[in-house]
């Protein structure tokens, strides 16, 4: 099987899992193939959890779910330092955290302070986490996929703006439609205990590292690049495109964007069996890569224009390449 169809084959699995929910699960996977950490926001009962959960069911890999709450410590998290008696000496050794995963599932992180946050960072962006002055490698495969619930804001510990950067992409997840609630319905009716296929069908890690080295040759254009670059820039320089883009923008995005955005593109190109990308595969994917990254200003908040509005305007300002 080549890694195109392993992934087309995760796909499947995961949509038949997941009802309604096609482009979430499309995302999902882009980030997993873009090697890149993940922010998934949405109501409760949404099927977040779920959704994690089917790819780390479909990968031949190792599931941790974190549940973050205000009371939660860093080692809770990376693990910790224990000691332990051998032929009558004590030592000490390092018994690792939930964090030593594959497919990390961070439940509610804007539920836990700042400290614990401080060491998700590090696994995230280092992948690694330093315990007692000693650092510990993550696994070759591992991605963060953070949820975090929009309504009940009580007691949580917002994300810095900073550490929002450091996530790939930040998707929302929606309601799904009607044809697909009573799919839903069915299905969860007629599921039993355990997976539907043996774990001698789970998908190797190695696909998924062979799909990423063909990724890695998807080729962009000057034109994209170019689009790209725009885009960026019309988030800090608003006032070249808009005298009211102006007034909703308070900060633009870094250069990570600029980077998740060539990511995410060639690794949407990829799923669609190009070799290339177009300006229509940035525009597939900007509103993910962009949208916890711009800083919207006080006149946006009390207008009521979300930064996916923001993105909508920005795409209409930018000529889109001939």
């Amino acid at each position: 099987m080549t890694p195109f169809e392993s992934i087309q084959l995760l796909q499947e699995r995961m949509n038949a899992s997941i009802i309604g929910q096609e482009r979430i699960v499309e995302r999902l996977i882009i980030g997993l193939l873009a090697n890149g950490n993940l922010l998934l926001e949405g109501l409760p009962g949404l099927a977040k959890t779920r959704a994690v959960r089917a790819m780390a069911d479909a990968i031949d890999s190792t599931f941790s779910r974190i549940q973050f709450t205000p009371d939660l410590l860093p080692s809770d998290v990376t693990g910790t330092e224990s000691m332990y008696e051998e032929n009558g000496e004590y030592k000490f050794r390092f018994e690792e955290g939930p964090i030593f995963g594959n497919i990390i599932l961070a439940d509610e992180i804007n539920r836990a302070p700042a400290k614990v946050q401080a060491a998700m960072l590090e696994a995230m962006e280092e992948r690694q986490v330093t315990v007692a002055g000693k650092t510990h490698k993550m696994p070759k495969l591992f991605i963060v996929m953070a949820t975090q619930n929009p309504v009940e804001q009580e007691g949580t510990y917002p994300l810095p703006e900073a550490q929002k950067d450091r996530f790939l992409m930040h998707v929302n997840i929606t309601y799904p439609d009607k044809a697909s609630e009573a799919e839903i319905i069915a299905l969860v009716r007629s599921e039993k205990s355990g997976k539907q296929y043996t774990d001698s069908d789970d998908i190797p890690q190695d696909a998924i590292f062979a799909a990423r080295e063909e990724i890695a040759n998807v080729s962009s254009g000057k034109i994209v690049i170019d689009y790209i670059v725009d885009l960026i820039f019309a988030t800090r320089y608003p006032e070249k495109y808009d005298e009211q883009l102006t007034s909703y923008i308070d900060v633009g995005v870094s250069p990570r964007a600029s980077l998740a955005l060539d990511q995410c593109s060639r690794a949407y190109a990829w799923m669609q069996g190009r070799d290339h990308t177009t300006p229509e595969d940035v525009r597939a994917v900007v509103h993910d890569v962009l949208r916890h990254r711009i800083t919207p200003s006080y006149e946006a908040q009390s207008d009521r224009v979300s930064n996916d509005e923001i993105i909508d305007r920005i795409l209409e300002l930018v000529a889109l390449p001939a």
